[in-house]
């Protein structure tokens, strides 16, 4: 895979040349600051504000960028690099229409707290407010969907600001950072002194919680006969996942995983109860509308989740909210136990107290419901369906892959039938639900994990939002495998119009789509298409022999719905359970 530069020099030889006290523009600073940030790719697209920039890259060997084919490719590719590395991403765009074509982008990593730091170019500060060419205030444009953002206006604050950027970015709640870098600074010149330290007055997020506050959560779980644990995003963004193994072996207290905290728990553990919400399992919905104890790490009770929190959880007695974002307690959900910390360190000392809850009864009760209320399809020899595509992923993936998806139908099967082992195996878009996301982010996420199989799972419609990006698989080989499933419509709005608009379709057919096998091979990509089982195995198995990247086109039925379903106003008691209604 021709993904990464061999490294030219050792670690120390490069450092040692990257701190000299050269005389260096402001350009070359941004460049050799994000090498001794740990940068090892940058996602981008040039453009006229940002030309000083690309010009320092022009024979510096050291430095990786990868030039994407829209600027929404380059940010979501950054956004399923971190997600998928724990490393911040990062993007550059040139000013106007490149940084407002960031903007998706930036929602998507703020509404699901990926660290991104966002480098924008912008006119000469001669310029700013005199709506020059190209200008566009991208600092005001994006405040509300930023960690913070930095508009430059001195070459000499260039080191601290993109140090300051990398912290805020991945420390706390993580989140987008944007540095917007007007053109003369970039060409501005003085002696680079790097930063290495970092005070910043007013932003100290709490870390380590408050003892007293577990120690009462530890206390609730010793007389709770019926707890239940939603676990989250923060349990993979916090790298909490074996922390969390040891206090559910310890407490054994089942596990529901949200959207975003799928892979944050393994799917093959005894106590998992799949996902809940919308498109829950029949077992961690009803299970957390009869425990009397909830505990949340790391999810923020998104609507998704709750549904109607009129009906949500009515057993409960108590309710415990485990996360870094102070913000996030009590705002949907009245919590009986803050703990306010990073997911980690909750659980770490958590685990130095943790005992098994007496909840025997409750845990023969809940294995029950999966054995009798297991994830169903109407599964047949003469179509292929779309669950069963997931299956087959799963099963011959082991597990061991790393997934991404675009948004919709395939999105919730994918959640519903992969069966995930590993942190960091799942990236989708979840807060904002942005499609045209998972195949760029695949890319970003091949780029962090070079050894390892990624799979972008994606409908029809999505793909199409950011298929110019076949162009730098088939050009760097970036071996990602592309997997369409293809029913022709928009998906998941047919099933809403279906289900809760009575079957009034508007708008949804996508049969002028093109030929997905032709449009990969026209890109220099090898397509290939099923529509049986067999010609499915054969497909799969020909993309996991080929060495570089595949477009697997797998063409199914255009009225396969999601189930369970549980419609927006109903609680997730309301299940429609489809075919196993």
């Amino acid at each position: 895979m021709n993904v990464q530069t061999e490294p030219k020099r050792s670690k120390e030889e490069l450092i040692e040349k990257l701190t000299q006290p050269d005389l260096i523009t402001g350009s070359e600073i941004l460049l050799r600051s994000l090498l001794l940030e740990g940068v090892d790719c940058v996602f981008g697209y040039p453009g006229g504000a940002v030309l000083y920039i690309y010009d320092a890259m022009h024979g510096f060997d050291d430095f990786n960028h990868l030039l994407t084919r829209h600027e929404q490719g380059a940010i979501h590719a950054a956004d399923g690099y971190a997600r998928s590395t724990g490393k911040v991403g990062v993007c550059i765009a040139t000013s106007g229409p490149g940084a407002t074509n960031l903007v998706t982008g930036i929602a998507t990593a703020y509404m699901d707290s990926v660290p991104l730091v966002v480098i924008t170019g912008n006119v000469a500060t001669n310029f700013i407010g005199t709506d020059a060419f190209q200008e566009a205030d991208i600092t005001g444009i994006t405040m509300p969907i930023t960690k913070h953002s930095y508009l430059v206006r001195d070459v000499n604050d260039l080191p601290r600001i993109i140090h300051e950027a990398f912290h805020i970015a991945n420390s706390g709640r993580k989140g987008p950072v944007l540095i917007d870098i007007p053109k003369d600074v970039s060409a501005h010149k003085t002696i680079f002194k790097p930063v290495t330290d970092v005070s910043i007055r007013g932003y100290n997020p709490t870390v380590q919680p408050n003892k007293l506050q577990v120690d009462k959560l530890i206390k609730a779980i010793e007389e709770a006969e019926r707890p239940v644990i939603i676990a989250g995003g923060g349990v993979v963004y916090s790298d909490a996942s074996e922390e969390l193994i040891e206090f559910v072996n310890k407490t054994r207290i089942p596990v529901a995983t949200t959207l975003l905290g799928l892979s944050g728990f393994p799917s093959a553990h005894e106590l998992w109860l799949g996902m809940p919400g919308m498109h829950g399992t029949y077992t961690a919905n009803t299970a957390i509308q009869n425990a009397d104890l909830l505990i949340s790490i790391g999810s923020r009770f998104d609507d998704r989740v709750t549904m109607n929190l009129d009906g949500f959880a009515p057993k409960v007695k108590v309710i415990a909210h485990i996360d870094v974002d102070p913000a996030e307690i009590g705002k949907n959900v009245k919590t009986d136990i803050p703990c306010v910390g990073d997911v980690k360190a909750v659980l770490a000392y958590a685990n130095t107290k943790a005992k098994p809850a007496k909840n025997e009864a409750w845990i023969a009760e809940l294995q029950d419901n999966k054995v009798k209320f297991p994830l169903k399809y109407g599964d047949t020899e003469t179509e292929l369906k779309p669950q069963f595509v997931v299956e087959m992923i799963s099963e011959t993936t082991k597990g061991e892959a790393i997934i991404t998806t675009d948004v919709g139908q395939h999105q919730m099967w994918a959640a519903q039938f992969y069966r995930f082992k590993n942190p960091r195996s799942l990236v989708t878009s979840g807060g904002l639900g942005t499609m045209g996301f998972g195949f760029p982010s695949a890319i970003g996420a091949q780029m962090g994990n070079p050894d390892k199989l990624v799979v972008s799972i994606n409908g029809d419609g999505g793909v199409q939002m950011c298929a110019q990006e076949l162009a730098i698989c088939a050009i760097n080989n970036i071996p990602v495998k592309v997997v369409i499933i293809n029913n022709q419509v928009l998906g998941m709005v047919r099933q809403w119009q279906e289900i809760i608009y009575e079957n009034r379709y508007s708008h949804i057919d996508l049969a002028g789509s093109p030929d997905f096998v032709k449009l990969a091979e026209a890109y220099g990509v090898k397509g290939l298409r099923a529509t049986t089982k067999e010609e499915a195995r054969r497909a799969w198995q020909e993309a996991l022999d080929t060495p570089g990247p595949v477009v697997i086109d797998f063409v199914v039925p255009k009225g396969e719905n999601v189930f369970p379903m549980v419609k927006a106003g109903d609680t997730i008691s309301d299940m429609l359970m489809g075919d196993s209604e």
